[in-house]
């Protein structure tokens, strides 16, 4: 086991966990959880995307949400783009990392994006090539590298290929997603395993979500190849619109009280962390998914 002395957390909860709510959620809200993450301790946060507010109404404030971020230096705040419109929208906002995006799964892939896996990394080839022109890191995000909701499990191979794919067209570091939730720590690790075909451990992250209980378990399993480098969503928040019954991914507090409790540094305090968690959930008005925020709340309470 090659278990890393530090790791660092990237919290989507702004971007990937807000997208798909149904009410609206004020930029003024978006904009306080972006500051309460980095006053916690957060030293990567996904904060918002540059889609068409037809298909994803909630990012529609993005210029205002990128506008009203007091920045901290050492902070890195990236944002997804999924085409070169959208990329040119977001370069003004002046993001340090773009996230394009794409599926091990050919099924989903075409019922997400009406395309192909190789179709999909072609249209991305400009939008990498330009962000790295302009001096802006580039992740690539890969979906449903474990399993699909129309596939059923995915082969290693595939993960591999779509991580040749993004590698062949420039992407910097990649993240090994369970976009539904369905993976295991044996199935993780060989989704990370083709994944170092083409990247180093430095170079990849582990994005688990919590639909079977399991995303914990995953963090662990990655960690142990040595993986320093995980996704996860203050209070659980977020799912996935394309996979039914698909809950939010791992909350960032329960990773935090894992990675501290096997004394695993993170730089993140986890009592603010929950405070950050509590006030997003308050304004949705729902509890924290955060199994953690809830006893440690309940702790305070008693």
């Amino acid at each position: 086991m090659n278990i890393p002395s530090q790791v660092r957390l990237i919290d989507v909860g702004p971007r990937d966990g807000l997208q798909n709510e149904k009410q609206p959620v004020p930029a003024a809200v978006k904009i306080e959880l972006v500051q309460r993450l980095q006053a916690a301790g957060l030293k990567e946060i996904e904060v918002t995307s540059y889609v068409s507010p037809k298909w994803v109404p909630q990012m529609a404030d993005n210029h205002e949400v990128m506008a009203g971020i007091a920045r901290q230096a050492g902070v890195r705040y990236s944002v997804l783009t999924p085409n070169l419109k959208g990329y040119e929208a977001a370069v003004p906002d002046r993001p340090d990392e773009i996230v394009v995006f794409g599926a091990a799964s050919e099924a989903f892939s075409q019922k997400n994006i009406n395309c192909s896996i190789a179709e999909s990394i072609e249209r991305f080839a400009p939008v990498v090539a330009a962000a790295k022109a302009a001096g802006i890191a580039v992740r690539g995000a890969m979906s449903c590298t474990v399993g699909c909701p129309y596939e059923g499990d995915i082969a290693p191979s595939r993960v591999e290929y779509l991580a040749g794919l993004m590698k062949g067209i420039g992407v910097e570091r990649v993240d090994v997603a369970d976009t539904i939730g369905v993976g295991t720590p044996r199935k993780v690790q060989a989704a990370i395993e083709a994944t170092l075909q083409h990247f180093g451990i430095d170079h990849i992250s582990g994005h688990f979500h919590d639909t079977y209980g399991q995303a914990l378990s995953n963090t662990l399993a990655a960690l142990e190849l040595g993986v320093w480098n995980f996704q996860s969503s203050v209070a659980g928040l977020g799912g996935c619109p394309y996979a039914k019954g698909a809950t939010g991914n791992v909350a960032t507090e329960d990773v935090v009280y894992l990675l501290h409790g096997m004394g695993i540094e993170t730089g993140i305090d986890l009592d603010k962390l929950v405070d950050a968690g509590q006030f997003i959930s308050g304004h949705l008005g729902r509890p924290s998914g955060s199994r953690v925020a809830r006893a440690l709340i309940a702790k305070r309470a008693g």
